[in-house]
């Protein structure tokens, strides 16, 4: 039987292209599905969906830059700065999408379940291993810098670990706090200036200046006392990237000095 004119005839190699196109696609889709859940990326945030106009101290084509990914190739550390409800954990876990979605490796974390893990692993001796566990991904996140403060204890303990990831893995940091406000977080200057002499080295830092998102619609419900307390945080000036790693009077990995 000769078809009727004008209707298209599905060749069986175009059949099986077809079907070959799908079961990629689900077989992508399932992968990508579960390297979210292993990352902790419960909450999905894309670029796409962030708020540009909302924020107009971020440069748009900057943050864009961003997810090419190069930064987790150089091995970088991102550092979001900005009052609460300016976008910062949004843009992480975009890019934490992006990462993943390129096939790369990703965990995500606030700050205090992160010391927290590490504190649960070195009273049961698997210190050792979990700092292994947080440095075998390529991009790792760490979200709330500054939201509540550190123990002494606490501290060394993620120092220890950015120690263990400097120059060999990306990291992307949020904070509320400016720099100069890391020795009253971690309780220690000491402990803060040997954390942001390796967190600063190979950095990109991005501040943000605005409103809370979130209060866009109550802000004059504020207090203005509370209002003051989300003051932007400021970029500190660029210097000259340094390269290699820092001289041998550099703290050592457990105790700062």
């Amino acid at each position: 039987m000769t078809p009727d004119a004008g209707v298209k005839v599905t060749q069986p190699y175009e059949l099986l292209e077809q079907l070959l196109a799908e079961e990629r696609q689900l077989r992508e889709g399932r992968r990508i599905k579960m390297a979210l859940l292993t990352a902790r990326l419960t909450v999905l945030k894309t670029l796409e969906s962030f708020d540009f106009r909302f924020q107009p101290s971020l440069d748009r084509h900057r943050i864009l830059a961003l997810a090419s990914l190069a930064f987790i190739e150089r091995r970088e550390v991102v550092h979001f700065l900005g009052p609460p409800g300016t976008g910062k954990s949004h843009l992480a876990l975009a890019l934490g999408l992006e990462a993943v979605r390129a096939g790369k490796s990703v965990y995500f974390t606030p700050l205090a379940d992160l010391v927290g893990a590490l504190a649960k692993a070195e009273r049961e001796g698997q210190l050792r291993e979990r700092i292994r566990f947080y440095t075998c991904n390529a991009l790792l996140i760490i979200d709330e810098i500054g939201y509540l403060p550190l123990a002494p204890r606490s501290a060394n303990l993620f120092f220890q670990l950015v120690n263990a990831r400097y120059e060999r893995g990306a990291l992307i940091l949020t904070s509320n706090r400016g720099f100069g406000e890391w020795a009253e977080i971690f309780g220690d200057p000491v402990v803060a200036a040997a954390l942001l002499d390796r967190l600063l080295h190979h950095a990109i830092v991005i501040a943000i200046e605005g409103a809370s998102y979130r209060l866009r619609e109550h802000a004059a419900l504020v207090p203005e006392p509370l209002r003051s307390v989300t003051r932007p945080v400021r970029e500190p000036p660029r210097e000259p990237r340094r390269r290699g790693r820092p001289p041998k009077s550099a703290p050592p990995a457990e105790t700062p000095e």
